[in-house]
């Protein structure tokens, strides 16, 4: 099984969708059985059942899948006060092409958001800029083509409460 890194926020946030998948999704899939098959129709014809059974079968692949990578998850915790960027901090930097400024968090693959800011440190970007310290520029390979950052800041993560 393949060893994934996980910071503990994304530890929490993939346990909690394991329980919200294995606990309300399941019982709303159960209900939509139990009313479709109340319906007296043979189960063979019913398109209500027979969607509801490809609907829990989906989730309970789902289920499984989470399951088995939390399971070969590594929690890494980043090295607080050493100025590099780390898994698990935020990094504010500058593209240097197109003078966009992004605010990115370092993840492990099953934590990747683009939309909420968390890449994966195994992107291009990611890989690019770990280990740098605020003020070095690097050129990353990217799907718009050669970019060039800058790391503006490093911030660590907040601290657990």
């Amino acid at each position: 099984m393949e060893d994934t890194v996980v910071t503990r926020e994304g530890l929490v946030r993939l346990r909690e969708e394991l329980e919200r998948l294995t606990t309300v999704e399941r019982r709303r899939i159960a209900e939509r059985l139990e009313h479709a098959a109340a319906g007296g129709a043979n189960r063979a014809e019913n398109g209500d059942y027979a969607d509801a059974r490809e609907q829990q079968l989906l989730l309970e692949r789902r289920i499984a899948r989470l399951d088995q990578k939390l399971r070969g998850a590594r929690l890494v915790e980043p090295q607080p006060g050493n100025g590099r960027v780390d898994v698990g901090e935020r990094v504010h930097v500058r593209d240097l092409v197109s003078g966009d400024r992004l605010e990115l968090e370092l993840v492990g693959t099953l934590e990747t958001d683009p939309d909420a800011g968390r890449i994966s440190v195994v992107s291009p970007l990611g890989k690019a800029i770990v280990g740098l310290r605020r003020g070095q520029v690097v050129d990353v390979e990217t799907p718009l083509g050669r970019r060039r950052f800058e790391v503006l800041e490093v911030e660590p993560p907040p601290q657990a409460a």
